[in-house]
């Protein structure tokens, strides 16, 4: 028998293309490629019963054919026909002609002749037809109580038909093209991240692009809850619950780019708040100089990575930069001869030659129980994606301390905070002086447009201002400002780039640390070595066309 995808490119219905996209796009052997085509808003309700009706040689009801009036349940209940998509259409001598979304359902043809105690004849329909025909006999919203109502926020037997009434929905071709839409759109648009937010009268639709949040038309806000059904049906999460966030994931095909999705979900007095962040796969990892560090700081790390044992750590707020700051790092040092391990969460870029492990606190599969158990598997180089605790710090620099290289993460405000952050964690000053080999800071300022940006005279303390930060040759550069065009949609900025501080861990730091020496004490030695603060070097790419002054002053704190 042939499958319901090849009688789809037998009838032209489906391009060869379109099916291997959605072949890649099966993350399960087992799910149906018809319901992967359905989910990718490749095939409607309609064709894929013209298919399914060719696939098992059986008559095809139209909407047509369905009765006017409610026909004879005999004994069979809306939910049980709901639930199984299938319906009686006529009642005949020969038996009773039973519509159904899916022939192939024996279960549901021997549930209907035990109960009518007649012979099924099956027909193949549309799944919307027989949900719109089912609406129409028995309206979904009759016979509703206050204490229905009730039940559909909280659960009973009201809300198990309303989430079923949800996920037929979820899965009808409009809501899964206008879904896609929504995310091809950002994606399309560089977006980062996709949020959908419910209001009272009004579903709220932004993208994220290049760090700002860009307001785009939003669909009608009475599709909010099969809008958050549908993203929901794709990263696999609960759509019965609405009362707790939920995490999950999905990928997506957009013009043969594969893209990750993170969702979360989030309950509100409104409706479920929904963020997606989309991460593309990356043929390579990034590159120093592609990320915008300078050559002096990219010397200074190499120097730190060279160690054959020692921590460095990337710091910065959420968002910054600094995972993929390590994967240039990672890229940099992933050779034949050496072990790498990274335990991460989530793995956002898959680099081939590195094991990667991704972090699953569901089952106890912690960042600490992560590392310690690869101290055990002879790595080389171990990249922990976060230091969350201080269990997680103890063991990376312990790791450290015992012949591996530990790459690492913190959130703190600067390079130099991150030795403050780590003694709040528990781990003694003394073990940071022997295992920190450097310390980087930074942020992400947006770039400016190339087809629109205008040079404008520099201030008149802008040297002053240059010089306190280690900037002297001012006259070689010239500020621009954002003014806005078709190609960056009006913004004066087109994509984004890190601005840096790169602290090592020299003899005069080490001192400072032994003594008990603040942030600012260090900040402040580490100027004084010639260390170009992320300001500075925010300054230094000001001068260079690539950002504005105010982009800088944006995200750092130094002015």
């Amino acid at each position: 028998m042939k499958t319901v995808a090849e009688v789809l490119v037998e009838l032209g219905k489906l391009s060869p293309e379109d099916l291997g996209r959605a072949r890649r796009a099966q993350q399960n052997p087992d799910e149906p490629l018809d319901d992967v085509l359905e989910h990718l808003g490749l095939l409607s309700s309609s064709t894929k019963a013209l298919a399914v009706a060719r696939v098992y040689n059986l008559p095809l009801a139209k909407a047509a054919d369905f009765p006017p009036s409610p026909p004879p349940l005999l004994g069979l209940s809306p939910k049980f026909l709901r639930d199984a998509k299938a319906l009686p259409i006529a009642l005949r001598e020969d038996g009773i002609v039973l519509a159904m979304a899916d022939p192939g359902a024996a279960y549901v043809i021997d549930a209907v002749r035990l109960a009518s105690g007649r012979p099924v004849i099956p027909w193949v329909a549309a799944g919307s037809d027989i949900e719109a025909a089912l609406n129409r006999y028995f309206p979904p919203g009759e016979a509703r109580t206050d204490s229905t109502a009730e039940a559909l926020a909280g659960g009973g037997e009201g809300a198990e038909e309303d989430i079923q009434r949800l996920q037929d929905l979820a899965r009808e071709a409009p809501v899964i093209r206008l879904v896609n839409q929504i995310i091809a759109a950002a994606v399309e648009a560089r977006a980062s991240d996709i949020h959908i937010e419910p209001f009272r009268d009004e579903l709220r639709l932004r993208y994220r692009v290049d760090g700002a949040l860009r307001h785009i038309p939003a669909p009608p806000a009475r599709l909010a809850r099969a809008i958050s059904s549908r993203i929901k049906i794709l990263a696999r999460l609960n759509i019965a619950e609405r009362r707790l966030p939920q995490d999950g994931r999905a990928r997506f095909a957009v013009g043969g780019r594969e893209i990750d999705m993170r969702i979360a979900t989030m309950p509100t007095i409104h409706g479920e708040s929904i963020s997606i962040r989309l991460l593309e796969d990356m043929a390579e990892a990034p590159s120093f100089a592609s990320l915008g560090l300078s050559a002096e700081a990219e010397e200074a790390l190499r120097r730190a990575l060279a160690a054959p044992h020692g921590m460095v750590l990337a710091t910065g707020p959420t968002g910054s930069g600094k995972t993929t700051l390590l994967y240039a790092a990672l890229n940099m040092l992933n050779r034949e001869e050496c072990n790498i391990l990274t335990v991460e969460d989530p793995i956002e870029y898959q680099i081939p030659g590195i094991n990667q492990v991704q972090v699953k606190t569901e089952i106890g599969l912690s960042f600490a129980r992560l590392l310690r158990s690869m101290v055990r598997h002879d790595p080389d180089i171990i990249m922990v994606g976060e230091m969350r605790d201080g269990e997680t710090a103890s063991i990376g620099v312990h790791a450290a301390l015992t012949g591996h290289l530990v790459l690492t993460t913190l959130h703190t405000n600067s390079a130099a905070g991150a030795i403050a952050r780590l003694i709040d964690m528990g781990v003694p000053s003394f073990l940071l002086t022997s295992t920190l080999r450097a310390m980087i800071g930074q942020r992400l300022v947006r770039v400016l447009c190339r087809e629109c940006r205008e040079p404008v005279p520099t201030p008149p303390d802008f040297a002053a201002l240059a010089a306190r930060h280690g900037i002297a040759d001012v006259a070689a550069g010239t500020l621009c400002r954002a003014v806005g065009c078709e190609a960056c949609a009006g913004t004066g900025y087109y994509g984004r780039t890190g601005i840096f501080e790169l602290i090592e861990m020299d003899d005069g730091v080490r001192e400072l640390v032994r003594a008990g020496a603040g942030t600012r004490e260090i900040e402040r030695a580490a100027r004084e070595q010639g260390v170009v603060t992320m300001f500075g070097d925010g300054l230094r790419k000001c001068l260079a066309g690539v950002t504005t002054l105010a982009e800088v002053a944006r995200v750092t704190e130094a002015w």
